[in-house]
Formats: C-alpha cells, sequence, structure tokens
C-alpha cells in the first residue's frame, strides 16, 4: 500500500506564514492561526510543505488503508485560501448543520473536505468561527483523541 504524501513535519509554522505573499494573504494567514489555535486548543503542526494542521488522527478506511491526518487545518494557497474541515465530511448530521452555516458565510466555495476562500473579507468571520467549532467537535466526537 502506498504512503501517505502529506505527513507531519518539524519546519516551523510560524517561519512558513512568515513567507506567505503577498502581504494580504500573509495577514489572513495570520488570522486563521489564531482562529484554529483558539478554537482547537492545539499547537499547530506543517503537513507536507504548505498546510497547517491542528490536531490529528488516525482510522482505517473500508478499503483497509490506515489514514494519519490532521482533524482540521488550512494552508494559504495563492489563488484562495484552503481550510480543511473534515467534520462535515465524516458525520451526515454535522454535513447539514454544515450547509446552514454556510449560507450565512459569505463568498466560498466547497470541495468534498474542503472551504476555499479568497480572502477572509469575503466571509463572515463569526460564522467561519461556528463551522470550525462546530466541525472539531465533530471530529473529537467521531474520532476520539487516543
Amino acid at each position: 500500500m502506498a504512503e501517505a504524501k502529506t505527513t507531519p513535519t518539524d519546519a516551523s509554522v510560524a517561519d512558513f506564514i512568515a513567507a506567505v505573499e503577498p502581504e494580504s494573504k500573509r495577514e489572513d494567514a495570520k488570522a486563521l492561526d489564531a482562529l484554529f489555535r483558539k478554537v482547537t486548543g492545539e499547537e499547530p503542526k506543517m503537513w507536507g510543505p504548505s498546510i497547517i494542521g491542528y490536531g490529528d488522527y488516525h482510522t482505517t478506511y473500508a478499503s483497509g488503508r490506515d489514514v494519519h491526518w490532521m482533524r482540521t487545518g488550512f494552508s494559504p494557497r495563492k489563488a484562495k485560501h484552503s481550510l480543511y474541515l473534515m467534520g462535515g465530511y465524516c458525520d451526515e448530521i454535522a454535513a447539514k448543520e454544515r450547509e446552514e452555516a454556510l449560507s450565512r458565510l459569505g463568498k466560498y466555495k466547497t470541495g468534498k473536505s474542503c472551504l476555499y476562500i479568497n480572502k477572509l473579507a469575503d466571509v463572515d468571520m463569526d460564522v467561519l468561527k461556528e463551522l470550525l467549532e462546530k466541525d472539531w467537535a465533530t471530529m473529537q466526537r467521531v474520532y476520539p483523541p487516543e
């Protein structure tokens, strides 16, 4: 079975954020880091070269593949910020709650377990915090900390 390509590293989160360009993305990244730290209570780790993750969990897919992944996180990409919110993906009730909150968020796009935001000014930060809190609670319930 193939090894995961994205794994935790010892790279500095602070150094990574300090190097984000342009400055507006860097400021957004600082604000996202503060929000994720506040909601999760976790110290972030770099996952691969460009994802900042908070907490982790292990699971085994139906295929038998073992997975070690972050509970939540984000990546300040050049085009859009990618927020990794797995709780709405792994739990039907959380998915419904997420849809309601997304209707109040502002300008965004979604992928399977990602929320894409161009810039934080496009969204309601209170709703984003609510989404993150619900997602974190779901991950804690579905995948209790070891």
